[in-house]
């Protein structure tokens, strides 16, 4: 495990948000309880932090944010709800290493439980749930009536020493848990759960991020399980924030797109990403390392082993023309540098196309290492502008990827 990033603290302090008028029926509205929990926390500071128990029942709420040392704390029964009313919802500043809202200009809905600055935060309990309602948030997107990004369920922005733990996460109304230049965070026995035609709702994306443990984990969402992410086009170049040293494993799901994802934002710079012990079902692509032009940074040192997936559309994707870009101000002449990629022990059944490595012809993908593959497909992998070695892969790959044999 790497858990042990994170030491988990035991907190003397504990308030129930039953001291700040907290109703658990379902139809109170508690945003004034949670924001006064979390005011007493953050102003009355005891020593070595306080826990927020929240009992069992359904809590609705507005958005609000969290403080340092403290632990939200679900029973078992617990809901967190977040509330449907969109017209109040508050706006914050755009990332800016994205520039703009990642899906409309300008700013952007804050997060449903929001940190930022903060350290010391832990989110647990019984597996308790945090319901973000996100229909109503999909429905405008489909219908085109989103005024600003639609709100992540859970986000950390410049923040450190985060554990989040042993709680169910459901119908996030865009990504569900992103951390964003932050470090030492542990993500682990976790539950995430939305439609399989809900749109964006990620599941974990570490973003501009160092340290990060994902671990023990089901998250079965409408978009990647997990993409590991580092800012937009120009603007991820000139904020410069790489995510490093992230592990991925012992993770179990489903979605029509990614298993464990890398990109498409990856201006910044992914490095020493390692995933492993994974189960993919019923996917459209079970490893996915994708930038495009205009991206610029690089994926270096990538190691996936381990990987079992069965009826999945495309086995591994490793692509150079993927995703979109904030407005016309990007720069088609920054290419993204993609080296260091090891894929080994890999087993599929029922894939009906292994896979394609399509690397950009003004900078090719180099040291791209495959060995120990069986995808038990019969149709052929797609390869260009890509360079590096194969051992023990069926089908067998690409001309371009020497066997050590020859």
């Amino acid at each position: 495990t790497c858990s042990g990033i994170v030491p988990m603290r035991l907190r003397n302090d504990k308030i129930s948000i039953a001291d700040f008028g907290g109703v658990g029926d379902g139809k109170t509205l508690n945003t004034k309880a949670f924001r006064e929990a979390v005011y007493r926390i953050q102003h009355l500071r005891r020593r070595g932090g306080t826990l927020l128990y929240i009992p069992p029942g359904v809590y609705l709420t507005e958005s609000f944010n969290l403080t340092s040392h403290m632990t939200l704390y679900l029973a078992r029964g617990a809901v967190i709800k977040a509330t449907q009313d969109t017209g109040n919802w508050p706006l914050i500043a755009p990332l800016p290493s994205y520039g703009r809202g990642r899906e409309r200009l300008g700013g952007r809905y804050m997060s449903f439980i929001h940190g930022d600055g903060l350290q010391d935060v832990i989110i647990t309990g019984e597996n308790g749930t945090i319901d973000g309602q996100g229909d109503v948030w999909w429905n405008m997107w489909r219908q085109r009536t989103l005024l600003f990004t639609r709100p992540n369920l859970v986000e950390f922005v410049n923040s450190r020493g985060i554990i989040i733990s042993n709680v169910i996460f459901r119908n996030s109304p865009f990504w569900n848990i992103h951390p964003v230049y932050s470090r030492n965070v542990v993500i682990r026995y976790v539950t995430i759960l939305a439609p399989l035609d809900s749109p964006n709702t990620d599941g974990i994306d570490p973003d501009s991020s160092s340290n990060v443990c994902i671990e023990d984990s089901y998250i079965s969402t409408g978009d990647d399980l997990v993409a590991v992410k580092s800012g937009w086009d120009e603007y991820g170049i000139a904020y410069g924030r790489p995510s490093s040293d992230i592990t991925i494993r012992r993770i179990t799901g489903s979605s029509p797109f990614s298993g464990i994802a890398v990109g498409s934002e990856t201006s910044g710079g992914v490095k020493n990403v390692l995933v492993e012990n994974v189960n993919l079902y019923n996917m459209g692509v079970g490893i996915h390392i994708k930038t495009n032009i205009g991206r610029g940074g690089f994926i270096k040192n990538i190691t996936v082993t381990d990987v079992y997936m069965e009826n999945v559309r495309k086995g591994i994707k490793i692509a150079g023309d993927v995703g979109d870009h904030p407005d016309d101000s990007f720069n088609p002449n920054a290419l993204p540098v993609v080296y260091g990629i090891t894929l080994k022990s890999i087993w599929g059944e029922k894939v009906q196309q292994p896979g394609s490595i399509q690397g950009l012809k003004n900078s090719p993908f180099t040291g791209i290492c495959l060995s120990n593959i069986n995808l038990h497909g019969s149709s052929p992998w797609k390869c260009s502008d890509v360079s590096g070695s194969a051992l023990l892969v069926s089908p067998w790959p690409c001309s371009e990827l020497t066997s050590p044999h020859q």
